[in-house]
C-alpha cells in the first residue's frame, strides 16, 4: 500500500508535537473488524465511523460520560426560526495541513453528506440546504422542524473543501461500485489524530495532530488498530502484552479474562440491537425451490420463522449472557422504546409450523441466508444456530458467511434474502431506526438500510410525521407506535441488544460509551 509522501511527512511532524514533558504513549488496540473505506461520508458503519473520528471532527459531537451533545467544531447555536438554525464555528481551528478550517469547508461537508453517493443520508433528514453566512457563520435550514437535528450532526464529520476539490474527491465515493477516490485511502481533518498509515486487514496508525485546537484529557500520541479476525489470536494478543485492549472478547474467554491479575474487563449495555432481515420485495427468491412467489411477502411465514427460533438457548449457550434478548427494533436507551414494544412473540416450534401450513408450506422451502463472520458478537455461530432450528420446522437456510467489507456492500445491493444486521442508534431516537430500517425506500435518508425493502402505508406516515413533530409526548407514542407496528408485521426478526464487555490492561484508563467506541481524547495508559 502507498501512501502520499504529505501524510506520511506529517505523520512524522505529528510524532515530534509532543508537549514538552509529555510522554510519548502508544496505545495498540484490537478487534475483529476492519474499515471498508477512509471516506466520510461514503458508508455508515459504527466501528468505521469511531474510527474516522479521531482525525475528523463534526461540529458537535456527543459528550463521552453523559451523551449530552456538546461544542465541537461550532461553539454555540441558535435557532433563528424553526427551519433555520445558526450555527457559529470555533475561530483558529486548522485542518492538519495547515490550512483555516472555515464555513466553506462547513457548507461543502454538509452538502457532501447530501449527495447522491453518500450513505450519511439518515443524519442528514429533514436538511434542505446549508448557507454560508460568513466566514465563522452558516445556517442549516430545513424542510420543517426537526427535533433531532444536533443528535444527528454528531456524525457529520467535516473535510478540508480544498483538499477534496484538490484530490478529485467532491463526491463521496460509492460503495456499491469499484472505482475509488483518493479520500477512499487517505485523510485530512481537523482531529485529535492524523492518519499515519493503513494496510488493510493488518494494521492502522494514527499519530497526534500537531495543529490540533483542542485539549486532550488522555496522554495517548500514537494509536495503533490491528483488525484481527480470529478470536483465539485477539485474546492472545491481549494476554501476551501485543494489544492494550480489545473491544470484541468472546464470551468464552470472559472467564479468565476477569480472573487474570494483569487484566480488567469493563461491561455496558450497548444501544445496538441484533436482528434478521428478509426480503420482502421481489416476486421470487434466487436460489428458492419456490418459484414464482416468494414466501417472505407473507407476515406468517415471518411469523413462523420468527417463533422457530430459540433465543433463550441462543442467549445461554452462544451469547452467554453478552445478549440480552428482545422483541424490539431499538435498545431500552432510546426514545421510542417501552417494556411494550420488547416483548417477544413466544418460541414455539408447533405454532411456527402451523404458520408455515396455513401459509401453503407445510414442507417447508429452501431459503438464501447471509450473515457477516467479523462484525458481531458471535454473529456467525448465532447464524449457524438459527440455521439449525429452522431447519427443525422444515425452512433450508442456505447459509453464507462473509467479512464485513464484501458483506455490507452486498446487502445494499439488496443481494440477500434474509440476512443479519446490528443497528446501533447514534441519535438515541427511534426516528433513526425507523427511518433508514421500514420506511419504504426513497430520497433523504429513507429506507437507507431497508434491505429487504419492506413497505407499509401507516409506517411511512408514522415516520413522516415523527421527523417534524415538536409536541413531545405526541412524538414519543408515535414513535412507539411505529415500534408497535414493526413488530405486529414483522418487518424484522429482532433477536437481541448486544451487552458490550472491553477487555484491557489494567494500567488502561478510558470513558466506556454505550455506542461502542473508544474516544481517543480520553484514554490514558499509566
Amino acid at each position: 500500500m502507498k501512501f502520499q509522501i504529505s501524510l506520511l511527512t506529517l505523520a512524522a511532524a505529528a510524532a515530534l508535537a509532543v508537549a514538552p514533558g509529555v510522554q510519548a504513549k502508544t496505545f495498540k488496540w484490537a478487534s475483529q473488524g476492519e474499515i471498508a473505506t477512509w471516506d466520510i461520508h461514503s458508508q455508515n458503519n459504527a466501528l468505521q465511523n469511531g474510527l474516522h473520528a479521531n482525525v475528523y471532527e463534526s461540529l458537535v459531537y456527543y459528550n463521552s460520560k453523559t451523551f449530552e451533545v456538546e461544542p465541537v467544531l461550532a461553539t454555540s447555536w441558535k435557532e433563528v426560526s424553526p427551519t433555520q438554525v445558526r450555527f457559529n464555528l470555533r475561530k483558529d481551528v486548522k485542518f492538519s495541513d495547515g490550512t483555516p478550517f472555515t464555513a466553506d469547508d462547513a457548507v461543502f461537508s454538509l452538502s457532501r453528506a447530501m449527495a447522491k453517493t453518500s450513505n450519511f443520508t439518515p443524519y442528514i433528514q429533514g436538511i434542505d440546504k446549508v448557507v454560508k453566512v460568513d466566514n465563522h457563520t452558516v445556517d442549516v435550514m430545513l424542510r420543517g422542524p426537526n427535533p433531532v437535528l444536533l443528535r444527528q450532526m454528531t456524525e457529520l464529520r467535516m473535510m478540508s473543501k480544498a483538499w477534496a476539490e484538490k484530490n478529485k474527491s467532491v463526491d463521496p465515493k460509492d460503495m456499491k461500485a469499484a472505482d475509488e477516490n483518493f479520500a477512499h485511502r487517505n485523510a485530512m481533518g481537523t482531529g485529535p489524530y492524523v492518519l499515519a498509515s493503513w494496510q488493510p486487514d493488518q494494521r492502522m496508525v494514527f499519530k497526534r495532530n500537531p495543529n490540533w485546537w483542542g485539549k486532550m484529557d488522555g496522554n495517548v500520541t500514537e494509536i495503533v488498530y490491528t483488525p484481527i479476525k480470529s478470536a483465539a489470536t485477539r485474546i492472545a494478543a491481549l494476554l501476551s502484552g501485543e494489544v492494550d485492549l480489545v473491544l470484541d472478547p468472546t464470551p468464552q474467554d470472559l472467564g479468565r479474562l476477569r480472573s487474570s491479575a494483569d487484566l480488567k474487563v469493563v461491561d455496558g449495555l450497548e444501544n445496538r440491537t441484533i436482528f434478521l432481515g428478509l426480503d420482502q420485495f421481489r416476486d421470487e427468491l434466487p436460489g428458492s425451490n419456490i418459484k414464482g412467489k416468494n414466501p417472505l411477502k407473507d407476515v406468517r411465514v415471518r411469523k413462523a420463522l420468527y417463533q422457530a427460533i430459540d433465543i433463550d438457548t441462543i442467549s445461554r449457550n452462544i451469547m452467554r449472557g453478552l445478549g440480552k434478548p428482545t422483541g424490539a427494533l431499538v435498545a431500552p436507551q432510546v426514545a421510542g422504546w417501552t417494556e411494550g414494544v420488547a416483548k417477544r412473540f413466544p418460541y414455539d416450534v408447533e405454532a411456527s409450523k402451523k404458520l408455515l401450513a396455513d401459509a401453503g408450506y407445510a414442507s417447508g422451502f429452501e431459503v438464501d441466508f447471509a450473515c457477516p463472520n467479523n462484525r458481531y458478537i458471535n454473529d456467525e455461530a448465532i447464524c449457524q444456530a438459527v440455521t439449525a432450528m429452522w431447519a427443525r420446522v422444515g425452512v433450508k437456510a442456505k447459509l453464507r458467511t462473509m467479512p464485513l467489507v464484501n458483506y455490507f456492500p452486498m446487502i445494499q445491493r439488496y443481494e440477500a434474502s434474509i440476512y443479519m444486521l446490528g443497528w446501533g442508534v447514534p441519535t438515541f431516537d427511534a426516528l433513526y431506526s425507523l427511518q433508514s430500517l421500514v420506511r419504504t425506500v426513497g430520497t433523504g435518508g429513507d429506507g437507507n438500510y431497508n434491505v429487504g425493502r419492506y413497505s407499509n402505508e401507516r409506517m411511512d406516515y408514522l415516520v413522516d410525521r415523527v421527523k417534524v413533530e415538536t409536541d413531545a409526548p405526541v412524538r414519543a407514542r408515535m414513535l412507539t407506535e411505529a415500534l408497535q407496528l414493526s413488530n405486529d408485521t414483522v418487518s424484522h426478526i429482532p433477536l437481541h441488544d448486544q451487552v458490550i464487555p472491553w477487555a484491557m490492561k489494567k494500567n488502561v484508563e478510558l470513558v466506556h460509551r454505550a455506542d461502542n467506541r473508544i474516544d481517543m481524547r480520553t484514554v490514558k495508559i499509566n
